[in-house]
């Protein structure tokens, strides 16, 4: 693997809240292109982890690269680099569908021409050119959960960070959602990507899981599979999790 397609490092990453270890001593690396899945119990500090690498917080000790940068000295070039779409939908739903994409390709840097001419496209390609004047409001959720992704790699990000993005979501509208996700890695665009449905471990490329605050597996579904003697990712995370002690983030 060349040096040049890490495009997330972390060694040692800690971050500590008073006496309690929230994330201990993470060390991984993710490449570009890659779907990586980063799974873990509730309390099992992947959120905290995941708000580091994305520059929101500031690690206790450590380092992190994300994108060339240091997580704590360049989060703001990190911020620039990365696109993010969390787990509460994170558009404006009193702006139409056209407003919310120019909004964040602005909040992104990108210049008015360019974001005229992406935007016809993306409708198209997501076949929402007849909803370009609908309030966001009025869209089913799928649809939301579609655009708000097409929005967080509008401006073509190294890295996109999704925190649980199909929560809610029915099944047929999530497997569309992860057609979007495959398009994206393979443009380039590595996706980082956090849920709770264990089939969608299985789309990833590589998959940790994180128990207390630690990475205690780190490897792709077939082999973690083999590892753990079982067939299917649910029962890896089920192993895993028995041994957690904490609950709650």
């Amino acid at each position: 693997m060349n040096e040049n397609d890490i495009v997330i490092r972390t060694e040692q990453l800690t971050k500590r809240f008073g006496s309690f270890t929230a994330v201990d001593h993470l060390s991984f690396e993710v490449h570009r292109g890659e779907i990586f899945g980063f799974l873990g119990a509730n309390g099992a500090g992947k959120t905290t982890a995941m708000r580091m690498l994305c520059g929101l917080s500031r690690p206790t000790s450590g380092k992190g690269l994300v994108a060339g940068f240091d997580i704590h000295k360049e989060s703001e070039q990190v911020k620039r680099n990365i696109g993010y779409m969390s787990q509460k939908f994170s558009l404006y739903e009193d702006l139409k569908v056209w407003e919310n994409i120019r909004l964040f390709a602005g909040i992104y840097g990108m210049r008015e021409k360019e974001i005229e001419e992406k935007t016809d496209a993306l409708l198209q390609r997501l076949e929402f050119s007849e909803e370009r004047e609908t309030l966001v409001k009025r869209l089913p959720l799928g649809w939301k959960q579609k655009l708000a992704f097409s929005v967080s790699i509008f401006h073509e990000p190294k890295i996109v960070f999704l925190d649980e993005p199909t929560g809610g979501v029915d099944p047929a509208t999530r497997r569309q959602f992860w057609e979007l996700i495959y398009q994206a890695a393979d443009r380039g665009i590595t996706v980082f990507v956090t849920t709770h449905y264990m089939d969608e471990a299985e789309y990833c490329n590589r998959v940790s899981i994180m128990v207390d605050g630690r990475i205690d597996a780190l490897d792709t579904p077939r082999n973690l599979k083999q590892q753990f003697q079982t067939d299917n990712m649910d029962e890896v995370f089920q192993q895993l999790a028995r041994k957690a002690v904490r609950k709650a983030d």
